[in-house]
């Protein structure tokens, strides 16, 4: 099973297709996933951002962060909430010009493989795996993780049949008994684990160096035509995780988050448990966008690299964050 091939559309998408002109200045169009609760979709709910930017916010949502990266490409979207990181890093080490310009959310918890329990399988068994089929959303962070896992357990990628499904598809035909393993997200992964078992928790995915956390992503030539409106983005974002993580809030935000989600409240309290928005300060630390995130991207970039799952990477991704957007909704 060749892995590079199931990414070539992928690929070659984010290096051929050339952005068009941004949006007209009276509007924008936003990228974001349903059945991935988090505060800024209250402020969404609210009008908040048409208010602060003067202008109307189109809200588009996707299945997976590589048709963010395409739609992105094609001009048709300005900026994408919540990007895996792994989807950014396959069209940026495809030459698609997009930067990371801030830090949406960390969730270890939340984006995992989820194995049938008729198997049962766990993570001291995992080589059993070698000949079953597995639905993974190829280019994504649940990408990244089943191929780190299955380099931690000694299982050979190219003794299962992979099959590139976003999360929906994937525990649809998880639940049917179609698939022996399936990796995603959100909604879905909850899905999944009614029907099986995780190999690794959270915790153990980091002790691997198995991070997962989302970004807020743009293309380069939006940011600077339109680095104050992406500020002021960027700023009721911030103003909305910050007023979700002072606790204060929740019950007012909670029921407006849940349903633009397209949520139950406690399945989106539940999913917001797994979630951790870091403040701005955090966000512009060596941690993150000072430093730590390029050195993390140049490490998924090796791991695809490795698994021949993109034909080449960037000597670095400096170049792939900008923090003057964020640093300017900081002064706001």
């Amino acid at each position: 099973m060749a892995l590079k091939s199931m990414l070539r559309g992928a690929i070659a998408g984010a290096a051929l297709m050339a952005a068009l002109p941004a949006a007209a200045a009276d509007e924008i169009t936003v990228a974001y996933f349903l059945e991935w609760p988090m505060p800024f979709q209250y402020a969404k709910a609210k009008g908040l951002y048409d208010e602060a930017l003067g202008k109307k916010v189109n809200w588009v949502s996707f299945d997976t962060g590589t048709a963010m990266s395409a739609a992105m490409a094609s001009g048709d979207v300005q900026i994408a909430v919540s990007q895996g990181v792994p989807p950014f890093v396959v069209a940026t080490s495809a030459g698609q010009d997009l930067q990371i310009v801030d830090v949406a959310v960390s969730y270890s918890d939340n984006d995992n493989c989820v194995v049938a329990e008729r198997h049962e399988i766990d993570k001291n068994s995992a080589k059993e795996l070698e000949g079953k089929k597995v639905g993974v959303p190829m280019g994504t962070a649940a990408h990244y993780g089943f191929l780190k896992q299955m380099d931690h357990f000694g299982v050979d990628v190219n003794k299962l049949e992979v099959v590139d499904m976003a999360p929906p598809d994937g525990a649809a035909a998880f639940a049917q008994g179609s698939l022996d393993m399936v990796c995603g997200w959100g909604g879905a992964l909850r899905r999944m684990v009614e029907h099986g078992n995780v190999l690794l928790t959270g915790a153990e995915k980091e002790e691997l160096g198995i991070l997962v956390f989302d970004v807020t992503s743009a293309p380069a030539d939006f940011i600077a035509e339109a680095s104050e409106t992406l500020a002021k983005f960027l700023k009721v974002t911030a103003d909305a995780n910050e007023m979700w993580n002072s606790g204060e809030h929740k019950a007012e935000m909670l029921p407006v988050i849940a349903k633009d989600a397209g949520m139950s409240e406690a399945d989106a309290e539940a999913t917001l448990a797994t979630f951790v928005f870091p403040g701005v300060g955090e966000q512009l630390s060596e941690k993150w966008l000072g430093g730590g995130s390029q050195e993390f991207m140049k490490g998924v970039a090796k791991v695809f690299l490795d698994a021949g799952s993109i034909p080449k990477a960037r000597d670095t991704y400096d170049g792939a964050v900008n923090t003057a957007p964020l640093s300017a909704a900081n002064s706001m």
